[in-house]
């Protein structure tokens, strides 16, 4: 087993019911940059990248339509920051069958 090397994306992991309530607290800040909000916001997998914190890489499903799905970018910082989750970037238009890949 490689080591992974901080800055290196982990492997791609199902999502955890830890992975799921970072995505659901972000889910407000998706909804306003997308100015709509969803019904379904299931994290599916996910992968991380050690920085000063934690950037989570998330595959949502938003929607039952093939392209329903939103890959999310998320920092979390150190926890004596004493700081959320924070949405740093994202994609839509992903298929459930698209690799989660750093963006």
């Amino acid at each position: 087993m490689l080591p992974v090397m901080t800055g290196g994306l982990s492997e791609t992991q199902p999502a955890t019911p830890e992975v799921q309530h970072i995505a659901d607290q972000v889910k407000p800040q998706f909804e306003s940059r997308e100015n709509r909000t969803y019904s379904t916001f299931q994290a599916i997998v996910y992968r991380t990248q050690v920085v000063a914190g934690i950037n989570y890489f998330i595959k949502v499903q938003i929607s039952d339509s093939y392209t329903g799905y939103a890959h999310l970018k998320v920092f979390q910082a150190l926890p004596q920051e004493k700081q959320g989750p924070r949405l740093v970037s994202y994609e839509t238009g992903k298929t459930r069958d698209d690799p989660l890949d750093y963006f």
